[in-house]
Order: C-alpha cells, then structure tokens, then sequence
C-alpha cells in the first residue's frame, strides 16, 4: 500500500471514525482503525460492534492495500505534523513507513483480516432523508434519553417511520422530548430503538445538505451518503407507549419569555435540594410566583409576569428538568399547559415557523407545605 494524503485531509477523516473507536477495549483491533487505500482514495473505518463509522477522503493513491493502526496514536501523530503531504507505504501486513517533511516514523499495526467485518445492512429499499431534518430531530429529541441501566429500553431514541412523516421521541420517565418532520420520499412504516451515541454521530459526520440513504437489517440500521456510512445496531424490545402520558386534556396555559423563565429557575435552584431539585410555581391572574424552601439551607421567591390562562395553580418540578427542556426550545417565547398538580405538564415553542411539530412534556414534584 503507498498512497499521498494532505495532513488536513488525513485529520478530517480520522476525527471523523475516533469517536467509533472504544477507548478501552479487550480485542486490540478494535483500538485500530482500519486504513484502506482504494482507487476512490482513503477509506477510514472504526468501531466498537455496536456503532462502525467508515468515511472516504481524497488521497494520491500508488498502490492500493489496507493495514490497521493504533487509533490513538495516530490522531496524536498527524494533529503534530507540519501541514504538508503524508506518505504512507506498508512493509508487509503489520508495519507502515509515515513521512512527512523531515519527519519519519514506523508504526506497528495489526492485519486488516483481524479487522471486524461491518453489519450486512440492505440499502436496495433504502428511504432516503436530508441530514438537516435527521439531525434536528437528534438535536432536540436524544437529550431526553434515560442514562440509567435499570430500563435498558428508555436508553435509546424511539424512531418511527411512516409514509410521509419521521418521529423520534425519548424519555427517561421524568421528561419526554417528541419531535415529527415531513419525511422526503416514501418510507416503508418502522419502529426502531436507536441508541444515542450513533444518533450523535449523525449529527457530527453528515453535513445538513447531504442526502442520506438508510438501510435496515433485522437488528441494525445504516446511514450513508456520498462519502460517509454509520451502522449501529438497535436496542431491541418494545418501546413503552408514550402516548398515554401525554396530556389531552390540559385546561390551563401559560406563556412566557424563555430566557426570563430559564434565569428565574436557574436562580432558584441554587436554594433547591440537591437531591429532588424541588421548586414551587404558582400561577394567577398575569404571573408566576416561583419559590423555594429547603430546611437545612434556606429559601428563595421570584415573581415572574407571564400570560396566563385557567384557574389558580400551585405544582412543583426539578428545576433541572425543567431547564433542560427549555434549553432545546427553538422560540424565544414558550407555552406551558397543565391541568393538576399530580398531572404532567407539556412546554412548546410559540410562533415556530417550521414544519416541524416539537411537544416536550415534565412529570410535576409533589408539593411539600
């Protein structure tokens, strides 16, 4: 294998596969990434059997080969060489020469046979979206995802396709994030659980104008465009039915200025508990009186003027819920609905020009007088 690649060339592409590379791992190959020089130029891959990334960079190409290297090692390398050309040339299956300038290494590395073959994804029916929408769904959806290992399942985004239309939602039991777009192109109807790790690759490898195929197996997924593939496999079983937690009936309704709310709960919290986050809010005619107490530290109250709609209402939230859902709001104004203490609560952008509906809702704190 010898092939010439430009050092930006060459570092693009790597950041783009180091996130796939485990940082501990017990099969050393997997701490590789595999490096083959084709005809198209150099194609980087990496992964950990649940997510690979592969994507291909431009390279002179003499002789075409693949060997793996230390994933690591070879970040570190290339971020320190001078920007001018890399010559890579293999002696053998485990050894490659790499020159640049006055500088000249040996790296030892491992057979490209060793290297993981990627899932057998189909992409013959493959639906086909832009990474934009894909990766607004991603970007105001998977923070919503449990971290917790009780619930296996609440770990993943749920990802539904119908025939005009893409949802994703996720929850951890206390929040829920659901976000639906206009799908281009038909899709063949799918429920799929995705873990968030390989949703975020999406949102870092495609660029928002790229057309992305995906394909399907029956536990993995795949995602490609033009120069760049992401598989990962699915999270299997069935994903709880979130439609019965979302309120139909909420009679009462504030709106506020988000950033105005976000500074009051911020503030707010500093006093809160730190084990349950509790903040009190209470709704009347034009306001919100938000307060705080908590026995061993003190209290806090903040008024804020709101428009508010419905009979009076005092219920408590962890104000780090809260805040994390107003943080992905897309509008500087929000909408608030509720209709008990003990009921949840829904937040949605107000005036969002875009075809996008976006609902999250917070499980509500019981109150302690």
């Amino acid at each position: 294998m010898k092939f010439t690649i430009t050092r930006e060339q060459l570092h693009e592409g790597l950041g783009a596969v180091a996130a796939a590379v485990p940082s501990k791992t017990t099969l050393p190959v997997l701490a590789n990434i595999l490096l083959e020089a084709t005809k198209d130029g150099l194609k980087l891959s990496g992964t950990d059997l649940d997510i690979a990334v592969a994507t291909t960079v431009p390279a002179s190409v003499d002789q075409e080969g693949a060997i793996t290297l230390p994933a690591r090692k070879l970040v570190e390398l290339v971020r320190e060489l001078p920007s001018a050309g890399i010559r890579f040339t293999t002696q053998g299956e485990q050894r490659v020469t790499i020159e640049c300038g006055r500088s000249k290494f040996k790296l030892l590395g491992l057979p490209r046979e060793e290297f993981p073959a990627f899932p057998q994804v189909t992409f013959n029916a493959a639906s086909r979206t832009t990474a934009r929408d894909l990766q607004k769904l991603v970007a105001h959806v998977a923070f919503a995802a449990s971290t917790e290992e009780s619930r296996p399942i609440l770990n993943g985004v749920l990802w539904q396709l119908t025939t005009d239309r893409m949802r994703m939602v996720a929850t951890n039991g206390h929040r829920l994030a659901k976000m639906e777009v206009p799908l281009q192109g038909a899709a063949d109807p799918a429920e799929l659980i995705v873990p968030p790790k390989a949703l975020d690759q999406l949102r870092k490898l495609f660029g928002p104008d790229d057309e992305i195929e995906i394909g399907r197996s029956d536990n993995h997924l795949g995602f490609r465009s033009a120069t760049t593939q992401v598989f990962t496999r699915l999270i299997e079983g069935p994903y709880p039915n979130y439609e019965q937690v979302i309120p139909r009936e909420n009679d009462k309704t504030a709106t506020c200025e988000k950033a105005a709310l976000m500074s009051a709960l911020r503030r707010m919290s500093i006093v809160a508990s730190d084990q349950t986050h509790r903040i009190r809010m209470s709704f009347g005619d034009g306001s919100c009186k938000l307060s705080v107490t908590t026995p061993d530290l003190g209290e806090a109250q903040e008024e804020l003027t709101v428009t508010y709609e419905g009979e009076p209402l005092d219920i408590g939230f962890n104000a780090n819920y809260l805040l994390e859902v107003l943080k992905y709001m897309p509008t500087e104004e929000v909408r608030l609905t509720f209709k008990a203490p003990e009921r949840a609560a829904t937040v949605e952008p107000v005036g969002w020009d875009d075809p996008a509906a976006y609902l999250t809702l917070v499980m509500p704190l019981r109150l302690i007088d």
